[in-house]
């Protein structure tokens, strides 16, 4: 992938060490592995893992042909998979691999009939990416019938069935594992015994496919194998890549057979392969706590990881561990190394205690040695970049005020207007609200009229799923960035500090989805340039599922890597924030700001500022569908109260931030 537009996907918070995921020997590899239910190869990158499957799958079709004439395949068309499809072409052209006696099935397909366009086609993806590109013969290709409808779906699956059945069955799969755990459009709820059929796509889905294929309107209904179908295969290669991933890949390869993770089904296969790279193996065993399957290579990181866990196991604070408590839990590696619980306590705790700081922008004046921020220059320019309006506030607002309060010269950006998440209803009472005011006061109507009406006619005519009109959006950009610029100045940020650059890939898009491009980069260089920072915040909550976050970030990190050997930049410090999509793991935490129950209620208050985004009363009971600003103050309190269980200080509230380190050549 190129280097300039997925800089997000290269941060790195720890080394793994190699051996974890690239074992010596066999009997290593199934010690590493013993909590795995199925077979996987963890690879450093997206392009290691496309790699590894495409030459596996060379020599099963290689090996097919041999034996019986012909491979017979199943080919899904999620993104991690055109990886692999793409290395396939190399090997083609290289002469490694021929598909000429190769029959395909489509495993999948969007939409019925005409719903379904070349735009919104997996099987016109399957050509775009391989079938176009290799050699094999038209009439191998098979997929499911384009003119199909509701009344005949369900003959015309039996028929694709059969028409597997009777070329032998399928003899290898490759399909991504989803981030809901699923397989193709099998999504959870699925059971093993699914067959091939018409499905109705999930809200989630339906945004994963429309941002997938670049489309304003992604289809609602879907035909799919089944899970009964792709268990029948010889040979199954699943892939997935990303921190999107971690969570159905420990799930599907660790946790129990169960519909809630369909991908948990291949626990029953007795031929599979799952491929992830690093960042997806997040949270397996091997890799999170590799203390409990193998001796390990002691970093600081993963002695803080250890000692966290294990406070956690015990339900002690770090300082009241003993050195029973490292023997009884697979730790006694670590008393050996540091002589004693006792010294390996005191390290630890004064690691963790060395994070918290109430000076964010470093303290004056002090001895900065074992503080996050360096004390000077002061006062520091400061750069805060929010993906969506409200994100500066929600995520990081404690530490914004901090460092207004603290005499530091701190400039929001707002990367984007969000107005894709401002709801109708927010739209059509500030209509209302506009009239009003212009009836009373006998504002000029002829204009406001002609705009109300292209607003209130959109909101008429709107059906799910369709895209606001200009006018309509416009509006909704206004209101959220309103509400934005009333927090940040609740929290003292200067009116004209608050910068909106409205990237091209945001407003040019209808659904705010578009490719970064130099226009986006731009006008991130140019603000970067024009206050020449000493510190940079921003947002690492890649999980957004509107995807501006990982587009925001991405552009500000491409700005970033080509400023990188500007003069000013060598003084600047840059901080990476989560909060709305996900939290920091304490063992990555370089920098932990506290709050008291007033900064904490004051934080509250600047967040209930983006009304558009709060829509049901803001402090209801505890549910599992809370709003990602709910969660976000939950998290706050969460990690506060990691640091109090361990032993530290108590505090209300806590945001955390992780230190970025642009790559250089």
């Amino acid at each position: 992938m190129n280097k300039r537009t997925d800089l997000s996907s290269r941060i790195k918070l720890d080394q793994v060490s190699s051996r974890l995921y690239q074992p010596k020997s066999e009997l290593e590899l199934a010690s590493l592995t013993r909590c795995e239910k199925i077979y996987t190869k963890i690879v450093e990158t997206p392009a290691d893992g496309a790699a590894d499957v495409a030459a596996d799958i060379a020599h099963q079709i290689a090996r097919n042909v041999r034996e019986k004439g012909r491979c017979v395949m199943g080919l899904g068309a999620g993104r991690a998979a055109l990886d692999v499809y793409d290395e396939l072409v190399k090997l083609y052209f290289a002469d490694k691999v021929s598909f000429a006696n190769v029959i395909v099935f489509n495993m999948s397909e969007l939409g019925l009939g005409d719903v379904n366009s070349e735009s919104q086609s997996t099987i016109s993806r399957l050509n775009e990416r391989l079938l176009r590109k290799v050699d094999i013969p038209p009439e191998n290709v098979h997929t499911f019938d384009p003119t199909a409808t509701k009344a005949n779906v369900h003959k015309l699956c039996k028929l694709y069935e059969a028409s597997i059945d009777e070329y032998g069955g399928l003899d290898v799969v490759i399909c991504q594992l989803t981030k809901t755990g699923g397989l193709a459009f099998n999504d959870p709820g699925t059971s093993s015994s699914s067959s091939c059929r018409l499905v109705l796509l999930s809200n989630e889905t339906r945004q994963r496919i429309a941002e997938s294929y670049q489309c304003d309107i992604a289809p609602d209904t879907a035909v799919t194998l089944g899970i009964s179908d792709m268990l029948s295969a010889k040979k199954f290669y699943a892939v997935a890549w990303g921190e999107e991933s971690i969570d159905a890949v420990y799930n599907s390869i660790e946790g129990k057979i169960s519909d809630l993770y369909p991908a948990s089904f291949l626990q029953m296969h007795r031929d599979v392969k799952l491929t992830i790279d690093l960042e997806a193996a997040t949270k397996l065993t091997r890799i999170n706590f590799p203390w409990k399957v193998t001796s390990c290579d002691w970093t600081p990181q993963l002695v803080r990881r250890a000692i966290v866990w294990l406070s956690e196991q015990t339900g002690k604070p770090v300082l009241k561990l003993t050195n029973k408590d490292y023997n009884d839990n697979g730790l006694s590696e670590l008393v050996t190394v540091f002589g004693s619980a006792y010294d390996v306590n005191i390290k630890i705790f004064n690691n963790l205690q060395h994070t918290i700081t109430g000076w964010p922008g470093g303290k004056p004046n002090a001895d900065d040695s074992s503080r996050p921020e360096r004390a000077l220059p002061y006062p520091k320019r400061v750069l805060v970049f929010s993906p969506h309006p409200d994100d500066a506030v929600v995520s990081m607002g404690g530490t914004l005020r901090r460092l207004v309060q603290q005499g530091h010269d701190v400039h929001v950006v707002l990367q984007t207007c969000g107005d894709v998440a401002v709801a109708d209803e927010d739209l059509e009472r500030t209509v209302m609200l506009n009239s009003m005011i212009s009836d009373h006061y006998g504002y000029p109507q002829e204009r406001r009229r002609d705009v109300a009406k292209a607003i209130v006619d959109g909101l008429k005519a709107k059906k799910p799923g369709d895209p606001d009109n200009a006018e309509m959006r416009f509006m909704k950009g206004r209101i959220f960035v309103c509400e934005a610029i009333m927090g940040c100045t609740y929290m003292g940020v200067k009116r004209d500090h608050v910068h909106e650059l409205s990237l091209p890939f945001y407003e040019d898009d209808p659904f705010g989805r578009g490719r970064v491009t130099d226009a986006d980069v731009l006008p991130i260089k140019k603000i970067i340039e024009d206050v020449r920072p000493h510190q940079i915040f921003f947002a690492d909550d890649l999980n957004d599922p509107y995807g501006t976050h990982s587009r925001a970030t991405n552009a500000l990190l491409i700005a970033i890597d080509e400023l990188k050997d500007a003069d000013f930049m060598q003084d600047c410090r840059m901080w990476m924030y989560r909060g709305q999509w996900g939290n920091w793991d304490i063992d990555h935490i370089e920098m932990a700001v506290p709050m008291s129950p007033e900064e904490f209620t004051f934080k509250l208050n600047a967040v209930l500022k983006h009304q558009s985004q709060i829509h049901d009363a803001p402090f209801r009971e505890p549910t599992d569908d809370k709003l990602s600003w709910q969660k976000t103050i939950d998290r706050n309190k969460a990690t506060a109260n990691i640091y109090s269980s361990l032993g530290l200080a108590a505090y209300e509230a806590m945001e955390a931030f992780v230190q970025y380190h642009p790559e250089h050549d």
